[in-house]
C-alpha cells in the first residue's frame, strides 16, 4: 500500500476519533461516558497497528507471501535466501493483518450497537433488537476468529513454503478467510441498519430532515461495498494480492471508522454547515400537532408504543417527532434543539404520563 495513502487515512481516522472524544467531553462530560466512548480510542490503536502491518507487507517484505507459487518454485527456493525470508514473514504479517482487520470491524460494530442502545432507551421492542445485536456480534466474531486461527492447523502452516500447504493455509488468498469474514460482516451490518432506519422512515419530520438522518445512519452500506470489493480483489488478484488485500482492508476500516463516528459529531458538523450557509441541510422543521397552548407531545416513551419494526399508531408520538427535544432523550443531540432548550429529561422522567382529572357534579351528587 502506498505509504502516503496508508498514513493519510490513519491521520484522518485519528482526527475523527479525537473529534468524537472532544464532542462527548463537551456534550456529556467524561463522568457520563458510556462503553463505546472508551472503546473508540482503542479502535484508533488497532487502526494504527493495522496500517503499520499493511505498510510492512510492501515496505519490508516486497509484498511476498507463501501464495501464488508453483510446486517447482517452492521446491527450488533456497530456505536461506532473502525471498524465502520475505515470504515467511509476509505470510505472518498477513495472519496478523486479518486478525486486526476483523477485530477493528467488530469493535466498531459493537460501538454502534451500544450507541443504538442509548437511542432506543424506553422503546422496548427496539431495545430487544439491540440486545439481539449484541448476541449476533458476539457469535459472529467468535466464528470469524475460529475460522482465521484454527482453519489451518498447525499454525505454522500459515507461513509454510514447501510443500504447498494448500489454500486454507495461504493467508493472502485463503477462501475460508475471505468468506468467513465478508459474509458475517454483511449480515451484521444489515441487521444493525434494520434497527434505526424503519424508525426514521415513519418519523413525523420533514422529508429533507428524514433523508438527512437516514443517510447519516446508512453509512454501513459503504462499508459493505468496501468489504465486497476487498473480497473480490483478493480472490481475483494475482501475485500482488497481498498488497491489494492490505490496501482494501485499511480503506474499509477507515470508512467504517468514519461512518461510526458521524452520528456523534453530527451536531458539530451542523454548526459548521450553518457558518458556511448550508444550514438547510440540517433543517429544524417538523410537522407536529399543535393545540391552543402550542406543540403537544408525549412526555414519556411508554404511551408511544412501537411494535414490530417501528410501527406506531400515532406518528405525532414518534420519538423523532418530538419538537425541540433530543431524540429518545439521548445525549447524542442527533436532532437539533432550539436555543435555550438544551436541557434533557432525566432518565427517571422518561416514563411519566401526564393525566388530567375532571369532576362532573350534578346537584349535591359528585361523580368522579
Amino acid at each position: 500500500m502506498a505509504t502516503a495513502e496508508a498514513f493519510t487515512l490513519l491521520s484522518i481516522g485519528l482526527v475523527i476519533i479525537g473529534c468524537r472524544v472532544w464532542a462527548r467531553w463537551v456534550l456529556v462530560g467524561p463522568a457520563n461516558w458510556q462503553l463505546d466512548d472508551y472503546l473508540m480510542p482503542l479502535t484508533g490503536i488497532v487502526f494504527a497497528l493495522e496500517t503499520v502491518a499493511a505498510y510492512l507487507v510492501g515496505a519490508l517484505f516486497d509484498g511476498l507471501t507463501n501464495s501464488y507459487m508453483t510446486d517447482e518454485q517452492r521446491a527450488t527456493l533456497d530456505p536461506n535466501s532473502r525471498e524465502y525470508f520475505n515470504r515467511q514473514w509476509g505470510s505472518k504479517i498477513q495472519v496478523l493483518g486479518w486478525s486486526l482487520y476483523a477485530f477493528m470491524l467488530w469493535l466498531l460494530k459493537f460501538c454502534v450497537a451500544v450507541f443504538y442502545g442509548r437511542l432506543t432507551s424506553g422503546l422496548m421492542n427496539l431495545k430487544i433488537r439491540v440486545r439481539i445485536a449484541y448476541v449476533l456480534l458476539a457469535v459472529t466474531y467468535i466464528f470469524v476468529c475460529l475460522s482465521l486461527l484454527i482453519g489451518c492447523q498447525p499454525m505454522e502452516k500459515h507461513w509454510q513454503i514447501n510443500p504447498d500447504p494448500g489454500n486454507l493455509c495461504q493467508p493472502t488468498n485463503s477462501k475460508l478467510s475471505v468468506y468467513a469474514v465478508v459474509v458475517p460482516n454483511i449480515v451484521t451490518d444489515v441487521y444493525l441498519l434494520s434497527i434505526p432506519l424503519p424508525l426514521l422512515w415513519i418519523a413525523n419530520i420533514s422529508m429533507r430532515r428524514k433523508l438527512t438522518l437516514m443517510i447519516l445512519f446508512s453509512g454501513a452500506i459503504f462499508v459493505m461495498v468496501a468489504g465486497i470489493i476487498r473480497a473480490a480483489t483478493i480472490l481475483g488478484a494475482g501475485p500482488e494480492g497481498a498488497l491489494s488485500g492490505s490496501e482494501w482492508a485499511c480503506r474499509e476500516t477507515f470508512v467504517s471508522l468514519i461512518v461510526t463516528n458521524l452520528p456523534i459529531i453530527h451536531p458539530f458538523l451542523r454548526k459548521a454547515a450553518s457558518k458556511v450557509g448550508l444550514s438547510g441541510l440540517f433543517s429544524r422543521s417538523t410537522r407536529s400537532k399543535t393545540g391552543p397552548s402550542g406543540p403537544s407531545h408525549q412526555l414519556g416513551s411508554k404511551p408511544a408504543t412501537i411494535g414490530g419494526f417501528g410501527r406506531s399508531r400515532n406518528k405525532a408520538n414518534h420519538p423523532l417527532s418530538i419538537p425541540q427535544e433530543t431524540a429518545w432523550g439521548s445525549d447524542e443531540h442527533i436532532l437539533p434543539q432550539e436555543a435555550g432548550r438544551n436541557r434533557q429529561l432525566p432518565d427517571s422522567s422518561r416514563d411519566i404520563v401526564v393525566l388530567k382529572e375532571f369532576t362532573v357534579t350534578s346537584d349535591s351528587k359528585e361523580v368522579p
